[in-house]
């Protein structure tokens, strides 16, 4: 019945589709940062508030064997999540973090549907899922098994989502750079305009950078954008169609549909610029192109605010 609902709507949606607008903003940009020294690599031991663990900064780097830093507040990591497979597939979790609640440079896995998550590594892996930063993970795919999917679909799915990212209305944001793919604050301090744009930092850059799984992000957003955004997605603003008739009450997710309610703007505005340029296209893609083809720069700014805003 779901289907069905969704297809007759999209029936009533205009079909001209103008090109997408990029969202800047979510993108790392090319031009370097600043030059900011690396943690020094003393061999000596570091922590984080609240752990009883300790790595170096070798081991907060390594890519098959990241820090679990609360080992105890997950359910026991599968290989392919805590240590991947050898030089072929990074651990999981040295990008996802241990909890799933990953970074704003990629996504969220924790509490989405197996199934879900085992079709996206499918998509990354068959060529229907792509776009800027997927190399990685479209590479990786293609060295794991279906029983390394499993594991790890079922690992995160179980995993209960918590808020992540706090979302601030204002008009003037720290200056930032972007370290790799990752925004952080100037080291140099310093204000300006947020204009057109959202811009998410770290709570604690330090925390983040040792990869800690307690220490979160906030989200600036422009003002009156959280309530434009809520408007669009109770009512599709006349260019779409209400998000929870496939997302699910409060957008938690239904059935298969992951829950998007609190995840990361830019991870937000990357997943619908790529469904409207059909980056990400296959079966299961086909009702959200319809979806999101009418919707501008602006509108996808404004639902990016306020799913954000949505306690998880």
């Amino acid at each position: 019945m779901k289907t069905f609902i969704s297809i007759a709507a999209l029936a009533l949606l205009p079909v001209a589709a103008a090109a997408a607008d990029r969202p800047d903003w979510a993108f790392p940009t090319r031009p370097p940062g600043p030059a900011v020294a690396a943690p020094p690599e003393d061999g000596q031991p570091k922590h984080v508030p609240g752990s009883t663990k300790s790595y170096t900064q070798k081991e907060i780097d390594s890519f098959n064997n990241p820090p679990d830093w609360f080992p105890d507040e997950h359910p026991p990591a599968p290989d392919i999540v805590a240590h991947g497979k050898g030089t072929t597939v990074r651990a999981c979790m040295s990008c996802h973090l241990s909890t799933g609640y990953g970074h704003p440079e990629n996504s969220r896995l924790a509490g989405s549907p197996a199934a879900y998550l085992i079709r996206q590594i499918d998509n990354f892996r068959s060529g229907v899922r792509k776009g800027e930063g997927a190399g990685n993970m479209i590479n990786f795919s293609k060295s794991m098994t279906d029983e390394d999917a499993k594991a790890a679909a079922e690992y995160f799915a179980s995993i209960k989502p918590a808020r992540w990212t706090k979302v601030v209305e204002t008009d003037t944001v720290p200056m930032t750079y972007f370290k790799g793919t990752r925004r952080l604050q100037h080291p140099e301090g310093g204000k300006e305009a947020i204009g057109n744009r959202i811009i998410e930092v770290p709570e604690d850059v330090e925390r983040v950078e040792l990869r800690d799984p307690h220490s979160g992000f906030t989200s600036y957003v422009p003002p009156g954008s959280v309530a434009k955004g809520q408007a669009i997605v109770a009512t599709g603003g006349a260019k779409t169609i209400p998000c929870a008739i496939c997302h699910g009450e409060g957008l938690k997710g239904l059935g298969e549909v992951p829950g998007i309610a609190g995840r990361s703007p830019g991870s937000i505005a990357r997943a619908i610029y790529y469904m409207q340029t059909g980056e990400r296209s296959g079966a299961s893609m086909a009702l959200m192109k319809g979806v999101v083809e009418k919707l501008t720069g602006d509108d996808v700014l404004a639902i990016s605010a306020y799913v954000a805003s949505l306690e998880p």
